[in-house]
């Protein structure tokens, strides 16, 4: 699971790291992170060498000693020589859980920042909101803070079986419980009636609380579930459920 460290401290401004170690930088390409030789993340000799203009650094926080940073390229831009941009899911092998839990809150801060640079109401450029993890619109007054979505997650028995499902955008052979996001006015219990329902037909009951994450893919909390069978023959909808 994606569990922030103990010792990680979050921080809005890079002046509040107030940190004499290494500062280290995430830089992503869209879903993909640049790193190096056993997923090392780049000096400051590798981000000098990166040919496209690259974002101001947004921060993210101090663990150890050492602060943390993420900055963006466009999607067109190649890695430099000796690095490589790869997908997260790919680093969890490389990286402990700690660096992991760290990039992923690294994702989800730059794609809201890359993403929040006009205002979504006038469309004048925006302004930080000083102390805070936000923006503001100098022209209308419109502020927007980081993004979280939930979504649910449910683990379905009946009996000694789990019901497992292959989403039509899984890679071949992937399978998970049932997930899905809410909806406007709904609970997370109701959406977890709805997308059990509309996904595979099937009645569900008894809702036990399991756990919950954050999930960074972009910017998602995932709250899950498990539940007893209750009713239904398996029918899955087609556009979501390959198997």
């Amino acid at each position: 699971m994606l569990i922030t460290p103990e010792q990680f401290v979050a921080f809005a401004t890079l002046e509040d790291a107030a940190v004499n170690g290494k500062v280290h930088t995430f830089v992503f390409r869209g879903g993909e992170v640049l790193v190096g030789e056993a997923g090392a993340l780049p000096d400051a000799e590798g981000l000098a060498r990166l040919e496209a203009e690259i974002s101001a650094p947004e921060p993210v926080g101090v663990l150890r000693d050492a602060a943390y940073e993420v900055r963006w390229v466009e999607k067109t831009t190649q890695a430099p020589v000796g690095y490589s941009f790869q997908g997260m899911r790919s680093l969890w092998a490389l990286w402990d859980d700690e660096r992991v839990a760290v990039a992923g809150r690294a994702f989800q801060l730059q794609n809201w920042a890359k993403t929040h640079r006009f205002c979504g109401a006038c469309g004048t450029p925006t302004e930080r909101i000083k102390g805070e993890r936000g923006i503001k619109c100098p022209s209308c007054g419109f502020s927007a803070y980081p993004r979280i979505s939930p979504a649910m997650m449910v683990l379905i028995k009946k009996g000694d079986a789990i019901l497992l499902a292959s989403n039509v955008n899984f890679p071949p052979n992937r399978y998970s419980a049932l997930a899905g996001f809410l909806e406007v006015g709904e609970s997370i219990e109701e959406a977890v009636h709805r997308e059990v329902f509309e996904e595979v037909g099937l009645k569900v009951k008894d809702l036990r609380y399991f756990a919950s994450q954050s999930w960074p893919y972009p910017h998602s909390l995932m709250v899950a579930f498990t539940a007893e069978y209750e009713s239904g023959e398996i029918v899955t909808q087609p556009d979501e459920i390959r198997d």
